[in-house]
């Protein structure tokens, strides 16, 4: 783990961790004790080239929230509300169930399903959507997320993305976008110089993130869907750590350009910047409140690596973390009621959540070389990066530390992930 003044030496000089290039697998390892019983019933298909059952069910399965049924007890393969026999599955202690139906017309896939309370025998949720092949498992991920948020009351967030950086041996860096399950991995852009810092648009439809590809750090902001991209920041010494205001109008960033790392911000549309920390000491890692009132960074100026508040226009900074040696790389929940960060004390670094009325930090992992954390777009989860020895992964856990998922590359390793809004 490193400290303020180290992250800012990375920044100069690439140093990075060899990582391998190869596919996302996700593990659950822990999931709730009262997991819900749920069955997914194979859906009627017509040769989609996506198997939509399976990819909610797997969606579901990984939440932590549900214990699904294997399709092999299921004691039927209804297709429809006409075909459900409710005794049958209240017999097998199922609380809901899902049915589904996938039918071609012309170029486009007509997907339908419904969602029963099996022991009241009604039916809970209902949709009937056309989705083209290309975006079947997205419209498969959108079905997951409305059951989700149907039996929880949670919004879901199995329709967003992550980006996230590997590295190829001999040193090919990558930034990589891929769907929330870890399919469909997507290069947005590579190099034989060190890439990091993705941050995503508030639309999600544009990252920015820092390249050495010239042999200096400068920031480049690109557009997903077209690989268009521009240099927004090349000025002399570190630009670093950038992002996104809740508007998507400006970013913060972290330059050095008058000699010593502090906090700016840049409007897009005119590149005027607004210098808003003065201080001896190294301001790095902004991160924006959701109402985009204020700017928590990380600054030594303590002695320490801490967080410290300050209005976004400039103003008074005021100091939010007293507890651990060591607290950097906040991340805001999409409510603003908790902050995310790395929390070190000795030499072990782990994710904390910080509730923001109160100033208590709740530890969640184990440590000890956790950084990076990255709330999911519903703010159920936290995503982070972690090592074990010399090998690099995923994880993501749920804020109340209940549920726990590895992300895994297979003979590989990953790095800085951001999760899209």
């Amino acid at each position: 783990m490193f400290l303020v003044r180290n992250i800012l030496i990375l920044l100069l000089t690439g140093l990075t961790v060899p990582v391998s290039y190869a596919g996302l697998t996700i593990e659950i390892t822990e999931g709730r004790e009262s997991a819900l019983p749920l069955a997914i019933v194979p859906f009627i298909d017509s040769g989609a080239p996506v198997t939509i059952r399976d990819v909610v069910n797997a969606d579901l399965e990984r939440s932590g929230y549900f214990q699904m049924m294997p399709e092999s007890h299921m004691p039927a393969r209804p297709g429809s509300a006409q075909e459900v026999n409710f005794s049958d599955w209240q017999s097998l202690n199922q609380n809901y169930l899902v049915v589904g139906k996938v039918a071609k017309l012309g170029d486009l896939y007509e997907v339908q399903f419904q969602l029963f309370d099996v022991y009241k025998s009604e039916q809970l949720l209902g949709y009937r959507m056309t989705s083209s092949a290309a975006d079947l498992r997205r419209t498969a991920h959108h079905i997951s997320d409305l059951i989700f948020e149907k039996l929880t009351g949670k919004k879901g967030a199995f329709s967003g993305r992550i980006a996230y950086i590997t590295t190829d041996s001999p040193r090919l860096h990558r930034l990589q976008v891929a769907d929330a399950d870890g399919f469909n991995p997507q290069t947005i852009a590579s190099s034989s110089e060190p890439l990091m810092s993705p941050s995503w648009s508030p639309d999600g439809k544009r990252i920015a993130y820092v390249s050495f590809e010239h042999k200096a750090a400068a920031i480049y902001i690109q557009t997903l869907a077209t690989g268009q991209r521009e240099r927004v920041a090349e000025f002399r010494g570190i630009n670093g750590a950038p992002a996104w205001s809740p508007d998507g109008g400006r970013l913060a960033l972290t330059l050095s350009k008058d000699g010593n790392p502090d906090i700016y911000v840049m409007d897009l549309a005119s590149r005027s910047l607004a210098k808003i920390t003065r201080n001896a000491a190294i301001d790095t890692e902004p991160t924006w409140s959701p109402d985009g009132s204020t700017l928590v960074f990380t600054s030594d100026r303590g002695g320490k690596p801490q967080l410290y508040a300050v209005p976004s226009q400039g103003g008074t900074e005021k100091r939010l973390t007293f507890s651990g040696d060591y607290n950097a790389a906040a991340s805001f929940s999409p409510d603003g009621q908790n902050i995310a960060m790395v929390h070190g004390s000795g030499s072990s670094y782990r994710i904390g959540i910080m509730d923001m009325a109160t100033r208590t930090i709740n530890v969640l992992t184990a440590g000890p070389s956790d950084e990076s954390p990255s709330f999911a777009p519903n703010g159920s989860m936290i995503l982070y990066a972690s090592k074990k020895g010399r090998t690099g992964f995923l994880s993501a856990i749920s804020i109340d530390g209940k549920i726990q998922k590895s992300l895994v590359f297979e003979g590989g390793e990953v790095r800085e992930p951001a999760w899209s809004p």
